[in-house]
């Protein structure tokens, strides 16, 4: 007897991904706990093991396939026990036989259906679909069906009547049809201006009305689940989710935008987004999306922290990393989260509370083959710099060679992304979501520096810093930045005050 498995849970939040290897065949044996499949999965890939075990008999999925939770991956024979198909033990026919019985089962029940349906009182023909009937009936039969016909106001018992709201019917689909695809309220007013001055009010809470207000949402456009149509706070959350990823769900979904035939103008090649970058696009566009980014710029003048690197460096090697920029600004970084608590916190508009985390847990965005992953390097105000860059080198390894997992992707304070490797001077890093802010690090380049009445030659860091405007002010977000610059101008900062 084969016996399917089925993708199983893999996260929170994880409802699919897509398959990069299938580790067995038909005709493999295998056992429980055994993996089975590779999956990628939102920003991880993931070795699914099986809860079956036994003979392989089919599989079914292929790399390249995306498979949901609850699919079928392939099927077991139990044990590998299973007898071949030309069997002839009684058992084994009485179990194919099963299904004739079954269908006589069915046949025998149609009658005594058909007996209950005439013992059953009649209801009186409704206009409509008795019309259908009558072209079909003999003249006398005609007019009984139309005298059987229950007087009802304002539906006329001739012919011509019953077709005038037959088309009524007809011409009212399209219009709720209408009001299901188009949810702008300018649409509808514009489509309605005599209905418009007299919408009521949509019912909502003041405390409702000012988050769909910060989400950007119009209060008008919200389905209300509660009493009357009551809008709630989940309401207005689940209308600005929809919002934000209804155009990677449906070309025709609310803000999508109408692509053009773009071969008419030339040769193009369609291919699929993968995971990694269909959940880097729904994260990010909905953190633009519902975030207010203000982003500020400064430099660093790293002349001796350069010099420091080059003289340490050696230290860092030995213990297996690397004395990297980016290893000494997640420790500048986590020490200035301890000094400015509310860069360390997260905003949560349904209770109308901020959120100020105890720990410090710093993600690095690295660049790999499958798009951009956020390791996440865990109490880092608690280690020094030379644990840092191991540590940060053994988890960029793992994101390049896919050995990433979900948990050390999560339970991010403040996120860095350094470009300096790559070139450029400023850009504007988004928001890490739930995260309030986040560091970019631009490349370093020598130039004339005024100092002591003549121009010296200095290398300086260009940093941008981003932050949610809703818990940082601007102020406190310039402060922010300039002790992380004099942090890496002066390193005995780090120790004086982080």
């Amino acid at each position: 007897m084969a016996t399917d498995f089925n993708l199983p849970e893999l996260g929170e939040n994880i409802t699919s991904g897509d398959v990069l290897r299938v580790l067995v065949k038909p005709g493999d044996t295998i056992n429980k706990d055994q993996a089975v499949v590779e999956l990628e999965t939102d920003k991880a890939t993931i070795e699914v093991p099986t809860s079956v075990a036994g003979r392989v008999k089919d599989v079914k999925v292929k790399p390249g396939d995306k498979v949901k939770v609850g699919q079928a991956i392939l099927s077991v024979e139990d044990n590998g026990s299973a007898k071949p198909a030309d069997a002839t033990s009684g058992p084994e026919k009485a179990d194919t036989a099963q299904p004739a019985p079954t269908k006589a089962v069915a046949a025998e029940s149609a009658p005594a259906k058909a007996v209950a349906a005439e013992s059953a009182p009649a209801k009186p023909p409704e206009p409509v679909p008795q019309q259908d009937k009558v072209p079909d009936m003999q003249p006398d039969a005609q007019a009984k069906a139309r005298s059987a016909q229950p007087d009802k106001p304002g539906v006329k018992p001739d012919k011509s009547g019953v077709k005038e709201d037959a088309d009524e019917d007809r011409n009212a689909q399209p219009a709720a049809g209408g009001k299901v695809v188009d949810i702008s309220r300018g649409a509808r007013a514009a489509a309605e201006p005599s209905a418009s001055p007299d919408l009521p009010p949509a019912p909502a809470a003041p405390s409702v009305r000012r988050m769909a207000r910060e989400l950007g949402v119009d209060i008008g456009d919200v389905q209300g689940s509660g009493p009357s149509g009551r809008i709630s706070i989940d309401d207005v959350k689940a209308h600005a989710r929809e919002l934000v990823s209804g155009p990677a769900k449906s070309s025709g979904a609310s803000g999508s935008i109408a692509l053009p035939d773009f071969a008419r103008w030339g040769e193009i090649e369609r291919q699929p987004m993968r995971a990694v970058r269909r959940k880097t696009a729904e994260h990010l566009a909905a953190a633009w999306a519902t975030i207010p980014h203000v982003t500020q710029h400064d430099v660093a003048d790293i002349t001796e922290l350069e010099e420091l690197r080059k003289k340490y460096g050696k230290q860092a090697e030995a213990a297996g990393g690397s004395l990297t920029v980016t290893a000494i600004a997640v420790k500048v970084a986590a020490a200035a989260l301890r000094v400015f608590p509310q860069f360390n916190a997260s905003i949560d508009l349904g209770a109308e509370e901020i959120i100020y985390k105890k720990y410090v847990h710093i993600g690095v965005a690295v660049d790999t083959d499958r798009g951009l992953l956020v390791p996440v390097i865990r109490h880092a105000d608690t280690k020094n710099i030379i644990q840092l860059a191991v540590e940060l080198a053994e988890l960029s390894e793992k994101a390049r060679t896919r050995k990433l997992s979900l948990e050390e992707m999560q339970g991010g304070c403040f996120s860095i992304s350094n470009l300096g490797g790559i070139g450029g001077t400023y850009f504007t890093p988004i928001v890490n979501a739930p995260e309030v802010a986040i560091l970019g690090i631009s490349g370093a380049r020598l130039e004339p520096v005024h100092k002591d009445g003549g121009f010296v030659p200095r290398f300086m860091l260009p940093l941008s810093l981003s932050y949610d405007h809703r818990a940082i002010d601007g102020a406190d977000g310039i402060r922010f930045l300039r002790w992380i610059a004099e942090a890496l101008e002066q390193p005995f900062l780090l120790s004086l005050q982080g």
